[in-house]
């Protein structure tokens, strides 16, 4: 069974929903290598952005392409470690050339190469340990021999770049990695992560070593009407039948969110034979709330009391957050104690910041709150 709608991981092609400007953009500033950090709360599509970007180029022989994810990596050792081997890795065409990449770049870190499994898939690894024998900060100039010796541009794109900001002096290994990524003429970083928060602290603060490292971009949500258009679309490509106000109403449920609006949208598909209701979508997210509850329930048992209550503020869209009804209604003290639990919820990427506007990330977790706690 074809099933029109994805979720939870990249999308591409028909998969792919709106994001014209943002394609264009971030196209525009890969093809003339202009450094780009991406900012956007989780499961926006950030990373199918980014894919779509580089599918793009796919056919361009000018460009070599080369994506990692640092999520894993706890220090700047091990940074260095797979920047090199995704480097090697993704710029050479077959086991032989890598082979000859390893010796001409590498030959100071031992490279070998070997068969990771059935398959015959290649990879590097480095004969020697790098924490009796660190690895230079002189790596981070790797993309630029490269690009230089092949006569190519390079475009690096690395997710999970707020991980950095985890590294024991980070503040100065950020300084390194700018130092060196600054100075080269034939390269392009894509730089972008699912916590918004430490994503802006990284490039937004004016004394942090990334601030006007490169373009800025802020995903918007996709709108309602783009919505429309594509579920109504979607559901009529399978053969099934929805109105557009049915869909714009699947997507103002959870409030535009790219993730949950392709999940809302399956689940309601799957419910339906032919004609997709308001009720077939008021029991799909049923289904998805009811799939949801123990997650967000481990989530509001790690908070503390008072911020359980901030959350159930903002979710009885409570906007006075400081007002004395408010403190009072919702037991959080004083003012003072309003601001700690705020930043304490930014930090966690559970709340964001629109302004001076408050409001809970995710649109279902929010949703959950008003059932399972709301005093209004």
């Amino acid at each position: 069974m074809n099933i029109p709608f994805s979720f939870g991981k990249i999308v591409r092609e028909d998969d792919f929903t709106d994001r014209a400007q943002e394609t264009a953009k971030l196209l525009c500033n890969v093809r003339s290598l202009t450094n780009t950090a991406i900012i956007s709360p989780r499961r926006w599509g950030k990373s199918s952005l980014v894919s779509k970007v580089l599918d793009m180029l796919s056919d361009d022989s000018e460009y070599l392409v080369v994506r990692m994810n640092v999520f894993k990596c706890e220090d700047q050792q091990e940074f260095y470690t797979l920047f090199a081997k995704s480097i090697m890795e993704q710029v050479s065409t077959s086991v032989e050339s890598l082979v000859l990449n390893a010796k001409e770049f590498l030959s100071n870190l031992l490279p070998k190469v070997s068969f990771s499994d059935p398959l015959s898939r290649y990879e590097i690894a480095f004969g020697f340990d790098v924490k009796s024998n660190p690895i230079s900060e002189d790596i981070l100039d790797l993309p630029q021999k490269i690009a230089c010796r092949k006569r190519k541009k390079m475009v690096i794109c690395i997710d999970e770049f707020q991980q950095i900001g985890e590294f024991a002096n980070s503040s100065k290994f950020q300084k390194i990695l700018r130092n060196h990524w600054q100075e080269q003429q034939d390269v392009a970083y894509v730089l972008y992560g699912s916590k918004k928060h430490m994503m802006l602290n990284i490039f937004g603060e004016y004394k942090s070593p990334f601030y006007k490292f490169g373009d800025i971009m802020f995903l918007p949500k996709i709108s309602n009407d783009d919505w429309k258009s594509y579920i109504s679309s979607r559901f009529r490509d399978t053969g099934k039948s929805i109105s557009p106000e049915v869909a714009g109403y699947i997507a103002q449920l959870v409030d535009n969110h790219p993730y949950y609006v392709q999940q809302l949208a399956q689940l309601s598909w799957l419910r339906c034979e032919k004609d997709c209701s308001a009720e077939t979508v008021d029991g799909a997210l049923e289904n998805l709330l009811d799939s949801l509850n123990l997650q967000f329930i481990n989530i509001m048992d790690s908070l503390t009391e008072k911020q359980r209550n901030f959350l159930c503020a903002l979710s009885d869209g409570v906007t006075q957050l400081t007002s004395e009804k408010t403190l009072s209604t919702y037991s959080l003290g004083t003012n003072g104690n309003v601001r700690i639990i705020r930043n304490a919820l930014l930090k966690r990427d559970i709340v964001d910041m629109e302004g001076r506007t408050v409001y809970i990330q995710d649109p279902v977790f929010k949703l959950w709150i008003v059932r399972q706690y709301s005093i209004l």
